[in-house]
């Protein structure tokens, strides 16, 4: 390479000249490919913001000028100019670089973000803030065409094109297609209006119509003269209504385009919107071919594009994969069933639900509010919607939770991936919250299966019955962890179930916790000391008849969530075992008051100790600080019950710990 080992900083860009810099942009794609060949992560976004990124690290004065990136998935070629070159082979891994925007990681990331639609609404504050302190440095918001399906960008829009303010938005449109007719009107126009002899005559224009009797007439019919023409040829003026002065679609990966047209912009007063087109995975045959696919990516080989699977795989399937297998089984019963995402159709399994009934599948955008309003609204009539969002994304909706679903009872059945741990994604992904944030709400129903296998009981049973209120169901991003069964099992609605004979120390799992929590069991069974388990499939209402039994008759109790420990299940155990009176010991196993950083899950799960060796450790800890809960045994005594292990027992082995001090209630 020749240019960019010697990128160190925005400063070392402006050394080079506009044809260096083109040369530059092909160098920053092969890094890239190589990069997130070797760790996964988001390809085609990355790929078709090179240009993009270069231009504006190029022209603005960063890090005092301030770029904000919405998502901020496509950031990797900012990190690589901002002093992060020699980490990008690390990004997304443990310890390493995040795949995101982090404040802590740089000074030049101004504003972190995993989520979409924040960009313009951030960017904003920091605009109010530069002129309420006296600065007179750039603001810059880069948003996506997806993140503009979300009401928050508008929302932002709105508040900032009525405060007139010093700011640039960059809409990085990479679905728009430009014929070469609209394209060449579309980038003379706007080299025009952009211009800033144009713009100093059109100022100049503005100033001697101040001098006529009656300015605003004369300043109205030139403003809607001006719009006339725009509206003949741009695709801009919502945004120009919205107070925007709206310029483009031009082409995001002419260079020199970009940066002659972002010289004239920042020239510019006011809200400022610049519309560029570019394409996902550009430079990168296989990524353009299919951007879909090489959005975000595992390990792949970057001569072929191939996947490099990975070695010690169970050959199981994903719960998202059986998710979407259930939603066929679910609609081809019942014609009442429709499923509803918010631009996650490939992420949640549905792609085959929305090709073999495309009439009851709805992909609403990145709108998870107005899913859940949307989903209330069918519920109301009698349909059965499946509103399936991951985990994160669904705290998005909270208040259409409470207020249009909640409160009139209506069944929405809420599936939520990604709950726990996601992994590589890191804490603005994590669904850790969901228990806390969704038990707290009346007339909710929280489930929590422990494999694939009651997954599809837990839905089946939702279609084939009148069900009231919102049913929330959660499961991890993993694989099941038992082979799926032919037949759907009946489940018994609310009830929890005893997986082992009870002891007199019982460990209550939650979900994905289930099975470790087993192995854990199983060898302290061996060590001699009898552990009992319950699976707590029902987060909230509890089974009080089993839980009643549980303090009854248990000397220690453990609970386990792959969960914030505040305001989770473990939490709410302790509060009924205080009212009731318990005098034994009691320790809550779970997530401590702090955001859990990126990497693979099974590494995050052994830090948080809620893999099988954290999980054993915790309840031999628990157990050892009171001879009185010790059971010594002679074997046997740990019998299964109605269990059936996974064929591979030791792919669970090292995947979860938890750092979280239990409560004791003695």
């Amino acid at each position: 390479m020749k240019y960019l080992p010697n990128i160190d900083s925005p400063t070392d860009l402006k050394k080079l000249s506009v044809d260096q810099l083109v040369e530059l942009a092909e160098e920053i794609r092969t890094e890239i490919v190589s990069a997130v060949a070797e760790t996964g992560g988001h390809l085609a976004s990355n790929l078709g913001a090179v240009e993009l990124t270069l231009a504006l690290h190029y022209l603005f004065d960063t890090p005092d000028d301030r770029i904000i990136w919405d998502v901020s998935h496509q950031t990797y070629v900012h990190k690589l100019l901002t002093g992060r070159r020699d980490r990008i082979g690390t990004i997304r891994c443990y310890n390493g670089l995040a795949g995101f925007a982090r404040r802590e990681e740089s000074e030049h990331d101004h504003f972190g973000a995993g989520h979409a639609s924040t960009s313009i609404s951030a960017s904003l504050g920091f605009a109010v803030a530069r002129d309420l302190n006296g600065d007179t440095n750039k603001v810059i918001a880069v948003i996506g065409d997806g993140a503009m399906t979300g009401g928050l960008a508008f929302e932002g829009m709105n508040n900032a094109g009525s405060l007139r303010k010093n700011l640039l938005v960059i809409l990085n449109d990479n679905t728009f297609s430009i014929s070469k007719n609209v394209g060449s009107i579309s980038r003379y126009l706007t080299s025009i209006m952009a211009d800033e002899k144009v713009n100093r005559f059109r100022r100049e224009v503005w100033e001697l119509t101040g001098k006529f009797k009656r300015p605003e007439m004369i300043r109205k019919l030139v403003h809607r003269i001006e719009g006339s023409l725009k509206s003949l040829i741009v695709p801009g003026m919502l945004f120009e209504e919205m107070g925007f002065r709206y310029f483009g679609p031009i082409d995001g990966h002419d260079l020199p385009l970009l940066i002659k047209t972002l010289q004239d912009l920042k020239q510019l007063g006011g809200p400022v919107l610049l519309h560029i087109a570019t394409v996902k995975g550009k430079g990168y045959a296989p990524a353009e071919e299919d951007a879909f696919k090489f959005h975000g990516v595992s390990r792949f080989d970057p001569e072929t594009g191939k996947s490099i699977k990975s070695g010690g795989g169970s050959g199981l399937p994903s719960y998202t994969d059986v998710f979407g297998r259930i939603m066929l089984e679910l609609a081809e019963r019942n014609p009442k069933v429709v499923a509803i995402t918010a631009a996650m159709a490939s992420g949640t399994g549905l792609v085959a639900f929305s090709e073999k009934y495309p009439d009851r599948f709805f992909d609403v955008g990145i709108a998870e509010g107005h899913a859940t309003c949307f989903a209330a609204g069918l519920a109301v009539e009698g349909i059965k919607p499946y509103l399936t969002i991951y985990s994160t994304f669904m705290q998005r909706a909270y208040d259409q939770i409470i207020h249009d679903t909640a409160i009139q009872k209506l069944p929405v059945v809420v599936c939520m991936d990604r709950a726990g741990l996601v992994g590589n994604d890191g804490p603005t992904h994590h669904g850790v919250f969901d228990i806390a944030y969704l038990s707290t709400i009346p007339n909710v129903t929280v489930c929590a299966p422990k494999d694939g296998n009651e997954l599809r009981s837990m839905l089946h049973h939702t279609a084939n019955n009148e069900m009231s209120g919102m049913i929330a169901v959660r499961y991890p991003r993993d694989t099941v962890p038992v082979p799926m069964e032919e037949a759907v099992a009946p489940i018994e609605w609310g009830t929890w179930e005893w997986l082992t004979t009870p002891s007199e120390i019982v460990v209550l799992a939650v979900g994905s916790m289930v099975y470790p929590a087993l192995s854990a069991a199983e060898t302290l069974d061996n060590e001699g000391t009898a552990v009992s388990l319950v699976n707590a499939r029902f987060v909230k209402p509890f089974d009080m008849t089993v839980l009643a039994q549980v303090a009854r008759d248990a000397r220690a109790i453990v609970t386990i969530e792959e969960a914030q420990l505040r305001g989770g299940f473990g939490q709410a155990v302790a509060e009924y075992l205080l009212s009731s009176g318990y005098t034994g010991k009691f320790k809550a196993l779970g997530l401590t008051d702090s955001f859990v950083t990126h990497g693979d899950r099974s590494e995050l799960l052994r830090d948080v100790r809620l893999d099988v060796a954290g999980i054993t450790a915790q309840i031999r800890e628990l157990v050892a600080h009171d001879a009185q809960s010790k059971t010594k045994i002679s074997g046997g005594f740990f019998q299964r019950l109605r269990f059936k292990r996974p064929a591979d027992d030791a792919r669970k082995d090292g995947v979860g710990e938890v750092r979280l001090t239990g409560t004791d209630s003695k």
